[in-house]
């Protein structure tokens, strides 16, 4: 009995394999997102040494600044520049109110101040904004909306436009924020500060400025992340949710690596959907809310370092 419970699904892919395209389509998008989620935690982590748990606030207050603005008659495109221009005072008061005054400090005082930052500015967003759920506006920002069906298999797969923008768009961001912290002087100045920050100012780096740099683009990481899940899922604080599923990204692909986020994304992304389809029913439903904490919880007892994470010796 217990071969044919674990046998079947796989029978199920055989037999439908338009529904397992499917399922692994829309993996690959949530993976994209996630990875892309991922991304930002990945470059304060690096720059700092800092968690950032208010990551996933963040995407949920830039989002929520974008769709307030154009409810308040400010044109889309405007509302886009201004939603960048909070995005990088936010990220400027991050450093200099709660950063700067820590430097030096314990790991976990600086976690427990990302914690309580996370509070606040979803206080502030939901004074600002309220609570209930938004609308993205989708088409004023020029994204496609349409659907494209794909015969295949004797069967249909359906691609949404939008998931294919966000697709493109979480790769190009990627692929341009790679270039930029890898051949741009202050990308060579990011890499001196991971490595050593003692070492970094003494070159006459200044950590100030690169951290709110990687702040800034963290936060603009965060306002692409709140447009794509918005327009798929409306805005609301529950977007914070699935972005700290970008945690269980970091611990599978490690935390100081960017292919790690890109590819810890996508085998959460695709994972999760293939096991709720076809052995979610088995265990109740909504496998989807737990799956990546159960594969982060996995890779802690086996290779706590990730996949592309180094791994750290301390002599005792």
């Amino acid at each position: 009995m217990l071969s044919e419970i674990f046998v079947e699904p796989f029978v199920l892919m055989a037999d439908i394999p338009d529904l397992l395209l499917q399922t692994i389509w829309e993996g690959f998008v949530a993976g994209t997102l996630y990875a892309l989620i991922a991304l930002g935690f990945v470059l304060i982590f690096k720059a700092s040494g800092v968690f950032n748990f208010a990551q996933g606030i963040m995407v949920v207050f830039a989002a929520l600044t974008l769709v307030g603005l154009y409810a308040n008659g400010v044109p889309a495109w405007l509302a886009l520049i201004i939603t960048i221009g909070v995005m990088a005072i936010l990220a400027i008061s991050i450093e200099r109110v709660v950063l700067r005054p820590l430097v030096g400090q314990n790991e976990a005082i600086l976690l427990m101040a990302t914690i309580g930052l996370s509070l606040f500015v979803r206080g502030v967003g939901e004074t600002l904004f309220g609570g209930e759920t938004k609308t993205m506006i989708t088409s004023e920002l020029g994204l496609p909306t349409g659907i494209t069906d794909w015969n295949v298999f004797d069967g249909r797969v359906t691609f949404q436009h939008i998931d294919i923008a966000a697709v493109v768009i979480a790769v190009l961001m990627v692929a341009g924020l790679a270039v930029f912290f890898s051949k741009t002087r202050i990308g060579r100045a990011l890499r001196a500060v991971a490595d050593d920050h003692q070492a970094a100012l003494s070159v006459g780096i200044s950590l100030h400025q690169i951290w709110a740099i990687v702040w800034f683009a963290s936060g603009v990481v965060a306002l692409v992340t709140g447009i794509m899940w918005g327009a798929r899922s409306d805005v609301s604080f529950a977007l914070e949710v699935i972005a700290l599923k970008a945690l269980a990204v970091l611990i599978l692909g490690g935390f100081t690596s960017i292919p790690g986020a890109i590819v810890g994304g996508l085998i959460i992304g695709i994972g999760e959907k293939l096991f709720e389809v076809y052995w979610g029913g088995l265990l109740g439903g909504g496998t989807e809310a737990w799956f990546a904490y159960v594969l982060a919880l996995i890779f802690l007892l086996f290779r706590p370092q990730g996949l592309f994470g180094e791994r750290i010796i301390e002599r005792v």
